[in-house]
């Protein structure tokens, strides 16, 4: 006789699509929102109303993914320590209250210090909430179940710019009645972080110091930890891409439509993405969205008409589609379960250190077109995808399935 559907797994839907999963998704689609209904208009808000350099703007950008970076390490080694759903919680509060600070801002500086206070709030949720998410999904289909995560909370980075772009012209192109409206969804998101269920599990005692950085996390871990590291080190800000597609000669307006294109084609090919990643091998997949990568980033670096930014963003998606979440699942499945947050933290700290030096030498280096960053970053995204390729057969088994 069969036995009762089990809460983990009722036959109503597939495994792999958790309670914590959902909602998790719903969660980052709010978070999303009310974020990128922020990111594109600010580079503009930063240069053209606030008056700061080019520079400023990579140096911002370069400091809030430094503070996420180190805040991502230890969020990790805590995520499997403690519980995780406080953790969470108290990530998307703190994006909330960067986002309230950044819709009061006169100056640079405070700027500045908010997207430190955003960026410190996904430092903070981002590994105990993959964590969250990978303890309910069998470890086949960890592929598909981050790419419907990263989908769902692209389809917010989608409605957060068109949501932007009506309430900019709604307002006559002021800025800051815009930032005022971000706050809403923000603070949503922070709230449905109490629907989320976390599974009791073992806690270390507090006088364990925890797995040392060479002895859980196994060999295998650092293949897909270096290769990614590596690559951080030129995925400088998309800040630096709207501030060249405006000096192509986009208007604000245009420019927010094809940031919300590129968003777009990353929603729609997230969840396929990881259906391949599932069915293929996943590090094939992170070396074609490399070599995606590096044809956009050439290819914006070399065009001199504004017409050029739509397919080039719209492309660029694709390589966002083929890395994000795929690199989540190559990392969790050469991991136990025990340290998962922390690898996936460590990981997630050392490409947020990298984007930070990326983000150094790009606006150190812009020439106020943008040309010589751009096609450095692309070249080397190509030698990168080559050797990322060569490796493929040399992946390591999942140890979650012994």
């Amino acid at each position: 006789m069969t036995g009762p559907a089990t809460e983990d797994a009722p036959p109503s839907r597939p495994a792999w699509l958790s309670h914590n999963l959902k909602t998790l998704s719903v969660v980052s689609l709010l978070q999303d929102s009310a974020s990128e209904l922020l990111y594109p208009i600010l580079p503009l808000y930063l240069t053209a109303v606030l008056g700061a350099p080019v520079a400023v703007v990579a140096i911002i950008e370069g400091v809030a993914d430094g503070i996420a970076a180190l805040t991502k390490i230890a969020s990790g080694r805590l995520a499997d320590r403690w519980r995780r759903r406080p953790l969470v919680a108290g990530g998307y509060a703190a994006a909330a209250a960067g986002k309230v600070l950044i819709a009061l801002a006169t100056t640079w500086p405070i700027v500045l210090v908010a997207r430190a206070l955003d960026r410190l709030g996904k430092g903070i949720r981002g590994a105990p909430r993959d964590a969250l998410i990978a303890d309910d999904v069998p470890s086949e289909h960890l592929g598909r179940a981050f790419g419907f995560h990263r989908s769902m909370d692209t389809l917010g980075a989608v409605i957060g710019p068109l949501t932007g772009l009506g309430l900019f012209e709604l307002f006559h192109h002021r800025y800051r009645p815009v930032f005022l409206v971000a706050v809403a969804p923000a603070v949503a998101s922070a709230v449905a972080v109490f629907f989320v269920h976390e599974r009791p599990r073992p806690v270390l005692e507090r006088s364990d110091p925890g797995p040392g950085p060479g002895v859980r996390l196994p060999f295998v871990y650092w293949q897909p930890f270096t290769i990614l590291t590596l690559f951080s080190l030129i995925n400088f800000s998309d800040a630096l891409l709207i501030v060249r597609a405006r000096h192509l000669g986009l208007s604000v307006t245009s420019v927010i439509a094809a940031y919300a294109l590129y968003n777009l084609t990353y929603s729609i090919a997230s969840y396929p993405a990881g259906v391949l990643a599932d069915r293929a091998s996943k590090q094939t997949i992170i070396a074609t969205g490399f070599a995606v990568f590096g044809i956009s980033y050439a290819a914006l670096g070399l065009v001199t008409q504004a017409v050029w930014v739509w397919p080039i963003f719209a492309l660029y998606g694709l390589y966002t589609a083929l890395t994000d979440g795929v690199a989540k699942a190559w990392i969790t499945t050469t991991v136990t379960r025990e340290v998962r947050g922390r690898a996936l933290g460590l990981q997630a700290g050392a490409a947020g250190i990298g984007a930070m030096l990326a983000g150094a030498w790009a606006g150190l280096s812009w020439d106020g077109t943008g040309q010589a960053p751009l096609l450095m970053a692309g070249t080397v995204a190509l030698i990168l995808a080559i050797i990322t390729l060569a490796g493929v057969g040399h992946a390591p088994s999942d140890p979650n399935r012994a």
